[in-house]
């Protein structure tokens, strides 16, 4: 009986330690907290951006990986271009951007 306790413990014990495994962050794939905190500063960018009224900002995708956020999309001018990448560096948790913006 009291095998079978342990046993049964050390099973339980092994399956949340893989299952909390599966949620840790690689270099190439983040964890739970981190895939939230980018959501978190893709929304902001993406704000600021619409509260811009000389930029186009439906046209300008967001995608942010452990604070990296690149913006894609089309926009008017270079000009246009550096505003957007400007008031991005203005969000909090955003650590670098990156410009893959093109004029049309």
């Amino acid at each position: 009986m009291k095998f079978a306790k342990i046993v049964t413990t050390g099973l339980l014990a092994t399956i949340l330690g893989l299952s909390l495994a599966g949620c840790a962050p690689t270099p190439k794939h983040e964890g739970t907290g981190g895939y939230i905190d980018d959501t978190v500063v893709t929304t902001k960018v993406k704000a600021k951006l619409l509260g811009e009224k000389d930029l186009r900002s439906t046209e300008i995708n967001v995608e942010t990986f452990k604070g990296r956020v690149q913006l894609s999309g089309f926009v008017s001018s270079a000009q246009a271009a550096q505003k957007a990448v400007n008031v991005t560096r203005t969000v909090p948790g955003v650590r670098s951007v990156v410009n893959g913006m093109q004029i049309k």
